[in-house]
């Protein structure tokens, strides 16, 4: 669909019509009608005060951009708020997709092309008897692939996840590790908010509609798959921090390991330089250094010293 408003409209007679949308259309010959606002201008933005009479705040929610999952009750409409989710180039795209859904009508607003709507308006142009949906059964399909979309972000995380795992530690791994823990925690800002979202749809007085009543087990499923999804998130974080855990501690093992044998190479050597530093002294009187054999007997001594340390160095379990 191309950036501008479309519309839908079943009438009383269940015959399916659709095409752009006009501010002089009747809407009225509609059983029910959906209005998708795609990529709207701002001229367009208009018609949801002008032409429908949105709440000014729900309104100012729609402009702005990505405001939290939410809901809202009006007089004769329900306003949500829900986040899109989609994986590009290793980064996580999140983008805002608003609805206003009443018993006669649903209207979406999204700033951005959405896959979701698109697929949900092209199904319900593709049926033979569009009397069986209703605006909350088109709510309904719309947010539930919303939610289906999340899956393949999080299945793709966790397979990274096991990459990690079997690779040795290193700064790449690291990096990549922390690239996961942060689309993780983006994932969750949206997880948690919508699992919130449809736990106040389920046990809502204020939605006492036919619609959702009969869609009650619907959305139920929705939310059984947000649990799901934020479980799935908050055990990945929990297998990141182990593996950074582990890198921390093994890193810091291999430090010691090398400070420990530095300092054993240190002790050994301590005593030689000693020895080497005596000798090395400018002063005449020094016996040995006119002695024939001093300088083998010397060297003889410090390999001894050298060896006898690193025996007892081996002995005590140090390397």
């Amino acid at each position: 669909m191309h950036p501008m408003i479309y519309y839908i409209g079943i009438t009383h007679d269940h015959r399916l019509e659709k095409g752009d949308f006009l501010s002089n259309i009747d809407l009225a010959k509609y059983r029910w009608f959906w209005v998708d606002f795609s990529e709207p201008t701002e001229a367009e933005v208009e018609h949801l005060a002008s032409t429908f009479h949105f709440h000014p705040l729900a309104i100012e929610d729609c402009v702005q951009d990505l405001q939290r999952p939410k809901l809202d009750y009006f007089n004769h409409y329900t306003f949500f708020v829900t986040h899109t989710l989609r994986e590009e180039k290793g980064e996580l795209i999140k983008e805002e997709l608003d609805f206003f859904v009443g018993e006669t009508f649903i209207v979406t607003f999204h700033k951005q092309p959405s896959i979701e709507v698109t697929k949900v308006w092209n199904e319900l142009i593709g049926l033979s008897f569009p009397e069986q949906w209703d605006p909350y059964y088109v709510f309904y399909e719309i947010l539930d692939k919303i939610v289906d979309n999340y899956f393949p972000i999080i299945y793709k995380i966790e397979d990274e996840l096991e990459k990690l795992i079997i690779e040795q530690t290193g700064i790449q791994p690291m990096n990549e590790l922390m690239e996961i823990r942060n689309m993780l925690l983006q994932l969750l800002h949206s997880v948690n908010p919508m699992r919130d979202l449809l736990y106040r749809m389920l046990n809502s007085h204020h939605l006492n509609l036919n619609q959702i009543e009969e869609r009650k087990e619907y959305f139920s499923n929705i939310h059984d798959h947000l649990l799901k999804l934020s479980e799935k998130v908050m055990t990945n974080r929990e297998v990141t921090a182990d593996i950074r855990d582990s890198y921390i501690s093994l890193n810091a093992h291999q430090t010691n390991n090398v400070m420990k044998l530095l300092t054993i190479i240190t002790s050994i050597f301590a005593p030689l330089t000693f020895i080497a530093g005596i000798y090395g002294m400018n002063f005449e009187n020094i016996p040995e250094l006119s002695w024939k054999y001093g300088y083998f007997i010397t060297l003889l001594m410090m390999f001894f010293i050298g060896v006898s340390m690193l025996i007892w160095f081996k002995r005590k379990g140090w390397f």
